[in-house]
């Protein structure tokens, strides 16, 4: 008899991919402020044992913005020649409140096979250079060095190390990220999904020269080919353990409207 999926997940191995939200965590200079979170109800503000026994409650405020810390990109967050995905005029969907269509409420929860390329193992470096730029040859050979295949539906994670240092803003916001070859390399192999140790996925001030634009990969694959990119990830116990093929989800939430969510993804294995 074969075991059941809740028989397989109870001896499965989980390996949390989220980095921690504190004040003051690296915050793209698009996105600020970022993040804050206060407690407006403290335990002692209601505390009434004759009305309500000993018991108590405590509850916060919490403001940031929707790609702050861990978080999953909604294909209505860019655009390329004021087109979305799809061919949709921002005009005809943007509204005050969010979008009328590919917010982040309408991304499917991602449940399936994950791929690491650890492009810094690999280079045998700890972390790759500041704004190094990974290109699709260093792709292919990690993933032939690794043993793995990266195929059509799978999310693909890259490490370049600098998860290490989420808690120094100046020098995270410098990491490293994938080239323009890289992300056509990923695009071509139909992924449903990347993502990265980093701020953006794509190398920082790295510019196309063909588009002018930066960032090609947030130009390319998420208004022109309906990719998802999930950034600021903590690849680390999964390169340490060197699992480079494992069960993916990432779960967006359903904020109508919005360009992105907050995600905690997990790799099981």
């Amino acid at each position: 008899m074969q075991p059941s999926v809740a028989e397989l997940l109870r001896s499965a191995r989980v390996y949390d991919l989220e980095q921690p939200r504190f004040a003051g965590m690296p915050i793209h200079p698009a996105h600020r402020p970022g993040y804050y979170y206060a407690l407006h109800r403290r335990h002692r503000d209601g505390y009434q044992p004759e009305k309500y026994g000993p018991r108590s409650g405590a509850s916060g405020t919490l403001v940031m913005m929707e790609h702050s810390g861990t978080h999953i990109d909604a294909l209505c967050h860019q655009a390329c020649g004021l087109k979305l995905y799809g061919e949709i005029p921002v005009e005809s969907v943007e509204t005050p409140a969010g979008f009328k269509k590919l917010g982040i409420e309408t991304v499917e929860p991602l449940v399936g096979r994950g791929v690491l390329l650890d492009v810094a193992s690999w280079k045998k470096q700890a972390i790759l250079p500041a704004k190094y730029s990974i290109s699709a040859q260093e792709l292919q050979a990690c993933a032939d060095s690794e043993g793995v295949t990266v195929q059509a539906g799978d999310v693909l994670l890259v490490r370049t190390g600098f998860a290490t240092t989420w808690q120094d803003e100046g020098r995270y916001l410098e990491a490293a990220g994938v080239g323009k070859s890289g992300t056509l390399w990923a695009a071509e192999r139909g992924v449903r999904a990347v993502g990265a140790d980093n701020m953006a996925w794509d190398a920082p001030d790295e510019r196309d020269p063909e588009s002018g634009a930066t960032l090609f990969g947030h130009l390319y694959l998420l208004p022109q080919k309906g990719i998802y990119i999930i950034e600021n990830l903590n690849l680390e116990e999964l390169a340490r353990d060197r699992c480079y093929a494992f069960g993916f989800v990432c779960l967006p939430l359903k904020f109508r409207g919005a360009t992105g969510s907050p995600v905690r993804p997990v790799a099981v294995v």
